[in-house]
């Protein structure tokens, strides 16, 4: 997956990512709900107000790719604004019935604007306003295909939060900026994990890391 070049416009994430009109007018809808709620919430940093299409949604949409095709059940962690796991969600949609994203955000005005935009584009997704790392929240999920997060914790407190969420076919797409190799080092002290890292489509010094085989590396470790 190579760098390219700014994807300004609604056209070209169209052209780069190969999405219907249907999706297109989705994303349009979710980019004039964030300025609108911009105003009176902090959903993103302003500065990137300007550049949506690259900095939010492009870079949410590249995860796609890396994710098997037959992924069925995708679990965003702290979703925030809704990157990457609702922009997963209305990339998914094209793809028919049956894939199902689950965003947990447990910031009540984050949730609300996530379950605005969710309806507002008619996209299905289940929206959990609790903490990741609450047993009940746990428990009722339990493992998944594909966990995704972008700029929630470092990558060793972010496995500690995925952990119960694996199984073995499961796999973690997260977002990381130039210190990804480090976090990599730094998660392997008490992870056994087998990584990859891809470089961003939309930052020059962005990597993503691609998670598989996670396990605790002694049993005596606690969450």
């Amino acid at each position: 997956m190579g760098r390219s070049a700014a994807i300004a416009t609604p056209e070209d994430f169209a052209r780069t990512f190969a999405v219907s009109r249907e999706t297109l007018e989705r994303l349009e809808t979710f980019a004039a709900l964030l300025r609108q709620w911009q105003k009176t919430i902090n959903l993103v940093a302003p500065s990137t107000l300007p550049d949506i299409w690259h900095r939010h949604f492009a870079d949410s949409a590249q995860l796609l790719a890396l994710a098997p095709p037959d992924a069925e059940r995708w679990l965003d962690l702290g979703s925030g604004a809704g990157f990457p796991g609702l922009v997963l969600a209305i990339l998914l949609a094209e793809r028919g019935p049956g894939r199902r994203v689950t965003l947990i955000e447990s910031d009540t005005r984050k949730a609300a604007f996530l379950a605005e935009v969710a309806r507002r584009t008619g996209v299905a997704v289940d929206i959990l306003g609790t903490r990741i790392e609450k047993a009940a929240t746990q428990d009722k999920l339990g493992p998944v295909d594909v966990v995704t997060a972008r700029a929630l914790a470092p990558l060793p407190r972010l496995l500690d939060l995925s952990a119960p969420f694996f199984s073995g076919p499961t796999i973690g797409l997260f977002l990381k900026g130039r210190e990804a190799e480090a976090e990599v080092e730094a998660a392997r002290k008490l992870w056994n994990f087998e990584p990859e890292l891809h470089p961003s489509l939309t930052d020059a010094s962005g990597r993503i890391i691609v998670i598989r085989a996670l396990n605790a590396k002694s049993e005596g470790y606690s969450r």
